[in-house]
């Protein structure tokens, strides 16, 4: 297990950089996590984390990419639920990076 100091706060990590407790999560962890990913976070980062910060409070689960892309198109439309945004924003694994920086478990069904 890792830590991530953030505001002077030790925040725990399991062995692939994940928050160990969704609790700990705030904008400024997702900046750190963001930092350590070396990610600089725009607004289209942010409106895709804050999605799947819903989604996980309604379904209580982080989907892989094409349900996360499939419920993207759903909710902001075609244009950003695609592939190729994603995997733009996120550096090639959209579902792993993405549920990393909002906090939340990494999605069951990604290597």
């Amino acid at each position: 297990m890792t830590t991530l100091i953030v505001d002077g706060r030790s925040i725990a990590l399991d062995q692939d950089g994940y928050l160990q407790s969704l609790a700990d999560w705030s904008p400024q962890v997702a900046q750190a996590l963001a930092g350590a990913e070396d990610l600089q976070l725009t607004p289209d980062h942010w409106q895709i984390i804050e999605l799947l910060r819903r989604f996980h409070a309604q379904y209580q689960l982080s989907p892989a990419t094409r349900p996360l892309i499939k419920y993207v198109a759903q909710q902001l439309g075609a244009d950003k639920g695609n592939s190729l945004h994603l995997n733009r924003l996120f550096n090639g694994t959209p579902a792993k990076l993405a549920a990393k920086l909002a906090g939340l478990p990494k999605p069951t069904n990604c290597i």
